[in-house]
């Protein structure tokens, strides 16, 4: 989990990306062409994880970076709305705080929302024990 890191496909018209939060599989970094160098990673298949915390561009969030994400293959992308500034369409309504985790099946984004006091449920991490509560600040 570094603290800075850049998505960057090799394509020359793929966009770069620097989520919030990226978890990356350690055994896969080596296969990566920049790594060595500098916190670039080129493929989807070293990334596990990354969340975004939603802010006022709440649109890159929940539409842009979800096609995006897809594209690279991420297995999970989790969307953290924890002020609730996210669409109508997309959080409900009335808004609330809402993490939205995004599983990837068959190329496609499965989305699961979780509000105040909903258990989190993530395939990537099954023995999760975690309240959106905890992640939500004081």
């Amino acid at each position: 989990m570094p603290k800075t890191c850049l998505i960057k496909p090799l394509s020359g018209e793929a966009t770069a990306l620097r989520p919030d939060v990226i978890i990356l599989d350690k055994a896969k970094l080596s296969q990566e062409p920049l790594w060595h160098k500098e916190p670039v990673i080129c493929s989807g298949k070293t990334i596990q994880i990354v969340a975004e915390v939603v802010s006022t561009n709440w649109q890159d969030d929940y539409a842009r970076k979800v096609e995006e994400y897809a594209c690279l293959n991420i297995p999970e992308y989790w969307i953290v709305d924890f002020r609730g500034l996210g669409g109508w369409q997309f959080i409900g309504n009335p808004k609330q705080p809402t993490l939205t985790i995004c599983q990837l099946v068959s190329g496609v984004y499965q989305q699961q929302q979780y509000r105040l006091g909903d258990t989190i449920s993530s395939s990537l991490f099954p023995n999760l024990q975690l309240r959106l509560n905890d992640l939500m600040p004081n």
